[in-house]
């Protein structure tokens, strides 16, 4: 039986063979979707949309330090499990946040860079395997002079994402 992701990529590529169109906007897809009798989701649970609201503000917030006037994100997320439940906890970074905590936090977000370089690698070399004709796109992995040149560049440069 196939996932409700599948069954999701199902419907895109069908949309795609339908309508010719190659660069998808999902609004449309969903409403090609619902014509196909695809069910809307239920509304969101308001606790959840709201606690998701407080999520993205958390991740927002940027304080500047005194002595560099380096931004740097106040609040970092650590992913941890209770029993069960996978939970995102948040620390503020200047509140005497133990170092294990912020280690874990630092090392989770790193982790999350090495995976999005890894997957980018594996799709840059899937598309220079499908087109052999074109010049390969190649991905510089080493972020290292990249860091260190947006960190030593104008404040207006250094605003991360």
């Amino acid at each position: 039986m196939a996932t409700k992701h599948e069954q999701r990529q199902r419907i895109m590529r069908l949309y795609r063979e339908k309508t010719g169109i190659e660069d998808i906007n999902m609004k449309e897809v969903a409403r090609f979707a619902v014509s196909m009798g695809w069910q809307l989701p239920l509304p969101p649970d308001p606790f959840d949309s709201l606690a998701k609201q407080f999520s993205e503000s958390a991740r927002e917030e940027v304080r500047h330090d005194r002595q560099t006037g380096n931004p740097y994100r106040a609040n970092h997320a650590i992913t941890t499990r209770q029993g069960s439940e996978q939970l995102t906890l948040w620390i503020d970074i200047d509140r005497k946040v133990p170092r294990k905590k912020m280690v874990k936090s630092l090392m989770q977000r790193r982790e999350q860079m090495v995976g999005d370089g890894l997957q980018l690698t594996f799709d840059g070399d899937h598309w220079n395997n499908i087109n052999p004709e074109d010049e390969p796109i190649e991905i510089p992995m080493d972020l290292t002079d990249d860091i260190l040149w947006r960190k030593n560049a104008p404040a207006e440069m250094k605003k991360a994402s």
